[in-house]
């Protein structure tokens, strides 16, 4: 059986003050898709066009899960997240381009 792998991923505003979070099996593409103003109505409405985190799941199903955990994670937390990995909260398109 073939697994259907995913991420999760948080697009934020230039100033960093809004977050989204979603979950895709095509990363780039998504990513491609929230910064030409085809994503979700809330990045076009916030400007949510950069990548700050992303993560790699195996299966779809897994990140799913781990996109509702994020969701329900008070601000603070978040920006923790991001910044554990990305401290100057840079745009992370470049580094997922195939």
């Amino acid at each position: 059986m073939i697994s259907k792998q995913g991420h999760v991923y948080i697009m934020s505003n230039q100033y960093r003050t809004t977050f989204y979070i979603g979950v895709t099996s095509d990363l780039e593409v998504r990513v491609w898709q929230h910064s030409n103003g085809e994503g979700s109505v809330f990045t076009k409405k916030y400007k949510c066009f950069d990548l700050v985190y992303y993560e790699h799941f195996l299966f779809i199903a897994d990140a799913i899960d781990r996109e509702k955990q994020l969701k329900n994670w008070h601000r603070p937390w978040k920006i923790a997240l991001i910044e554990s990995v990305n401290p100057k909260m840079m745009d992370l398109k470049e580094e997922i381009k195939t």
